[in-house]
């Protein structure tokens, strides 16, 4: 009996010591915690303790074994003269101010989002949207005003047959929103108010078009007012929900026909429907939501050029979105050197799927194009495409994209991918009134830097060689030295 005793006495010692290690640690992980800068957004389990810098660096590399991750480096300014390429940041060069960067919230990305289990959920939009010190800030949304090719089926807020007509638009019906669209809008709307979304129509109700058919075809004449009424209606009914949209553009793609939604639209006609209708309608409704023209690749800057050349179109307009499936992105400089006035968008780009993914082609080609290139010519905003696709890319309409790669992949679990890193380099620092500022050109190093309205200065940088490179970056009379692995790309924050 004296045995027993003894080994439960100590038995329970050693619980006890065990009780007591386990709570300091707990406690030390706790204070550790505290340690970590306002703006890391390491997701570690055992927080990190950061060296004192004066640069914080997060970086992703092309072979994806980081990913927007903070590096534990001391990058310390020195008034020694750097030698070798340096990137110099001028901030008393200005140029536009930019009003965020982020996704299209498809109806089938709100869909998939919808359907989580709620904490997961919130947990998941809080990542995606909340600014604060652990997750991307995603500041800026697309979506599709009616139906897009990435929802589950076609439709439009006035589903009736295509032989009849409603010029008084008294079957429209926000109703396809409310089901998934509108509650992860509000959602998001809680976490970040002051989020940014523009709306654009893939097609016009099938009934005012010249086919009959949600492929193709084009809007009639004779239901242009009625059509600028339908936006109009539109807006009203998001704001009724409680969703100010701060731009619509006037048609998505308006010069390709073949997707599932899908309109043409000459630019003499969107001059046309702008100036004579939809400008006026705005106006008369005391609207303030900016109309953006155009909508598509840059390989045809000539037509919003050509609607921006009628004066009474103009008055309307506050600036041109592009695509970049074809042409060069300088093409929104030729634009802007035409309308300096003329605000510029980047509004779509997709990352297409395939059991070969190349997460480090698709890094470099984004990031050079899209996160620098386009805010070097001008741009205000950059948005990748779908927000989040299934393990088989749906949903999405019968003949719409197959192949569109969401940003997070939402199946049994959710899974980032690489639009979701590329938007991050940009989204968490470049903050919504953010102005970007000189940066030099240096070969094989393409970047671009920016003044957040906290004074943080930022850079963004590609290494888009095929080895790495050393380089400095220099501010003011100091300079730091840095280095990036070939195909990677490295965020500065100082």
């Amino acid at each position: 009996m004296k045995d027993i005793i003894t080994s439960r006495l100590r038995f329970s010692a050693t619980l006890i010591v065990l009780a007591l290690f386990l709570a300091g640690f707990i406690q030390a992980c706790s204070s550790q915690k505290k340690d970590l800068p306002p703006d890391d957004i390491n997701t570690d389990t055992i927080p990190v303790k950061y060296v004192d810098t004066d640069v914080m660096f997060w970086l992703t590399k092309a072979d994806s074994t980081v990913r927007f991750r903070r590096q534990n480096v001391a990058l310390n300014f020195s008034e020694v003269p750097p030698s070798g390429n340096t990137i110099t940041v001028d901030p008393g060069t200005t140029f536009q101010t930019i009003d965020g960067f982020g996704f299209a919230l498809t109806g089938g990305s709100a869909y998939l989002i919808n359907r989580l289990p709620a904490a997961e959920k919130n947990s998941l939009l809080q990542e995606l949207f909340s600014a604060d010190s652990t997750f991307i800030g995603t500041s800026y949304l697309r979506i599709s005003i009616g139906s897009s090719d990435l929802d589950a089926y076609v439709f439009s807020y006035s589903n009736i047959d295509p032989n009849s007509s409603d010029p008084e638009l008294s079957s429209f019906d926000i109703t396809p929103d409310t089901y998934n669209l509108i509650p992860v809008l509000k959602a998001i709307l809680a976490i970040n108010p002051e989020i940014k979304i523009m709306g654009s129509p893939w097609s016009a109700p099938v009934w005012m078009k010249t086919n009959k058919n949600s492929v193709g075809g084009s809007l009639k004449p004779e239901y242009y007012g009625v059509y600028a009424k339908y936006f109009v209606k539109y807006l009203q009914a998001m704001k009724s929900y409680g969703i100010t949209l701060d731009a619509i553009t006037v048609q998505n793609e308006p010069e390709y026909g073949g997707n599932n939604p899908s309109m043409l639209m000459t630019a003499v006609e969107q001059a046309d429907f702008i100036k004579n209708h939809l400008g006026p309608a705005f106006q008369e409704a005391g609207l303030t939501t900016k109309i953006v023209i155009f909508d598509h690749n840059c390989d045809h800057p000539g037509y919003p050029i050509t609607v921006l050349n009628d004066p009474d179109a103009r008055k309307y307009i506050d600036g041109s979105a592009f695509h970049l499936y074809a042409g060069d992105i300088s093409a929104l400089s030729q634009v802007h050197n035409a309308y300096p006035d003329k605000n510029l968008y980047f509004t779509e780009q997709w990352v297409g799927g395939s059991p070969t993914i190349q997460f480090g082609s698709n890094l470099k080609w984004h990031v050079k194009n899209l996160i620098i290139g386009a805010p070097q010519n001008w741009s205000r905003v950059v948005l990748e495409w779908n927000l989040a696709s299934d393990p088989s890319y749906k949903p999405h309409t019968p003949g719409g994209c197959s192949k569109c790669l969401g940003a997070v992949t939402i199946g049994s679990s959710v899974s980032r991918n690489v639009a979701y890193y590329i938007i991050a380099h940009a989204s968490k620092f470049v903050r919504p009134g953010s102005v970007r500022i000189g940066s030099t050109v240096v070969a094989g190093l393409p970047n671009v830097a920016y003044k957040a309205p906290d004074g943080r200065k930022i850079l963004i940088v590609l290494n888009e060689g095929v080895t790495s490179q050393t380089f400095n970056i220099r501010f003011g009379e100091r300079h730091v030295k840095t280095s990036l692995e070939a195909g990677s790309v490295a965020t500065y924050v100082w």
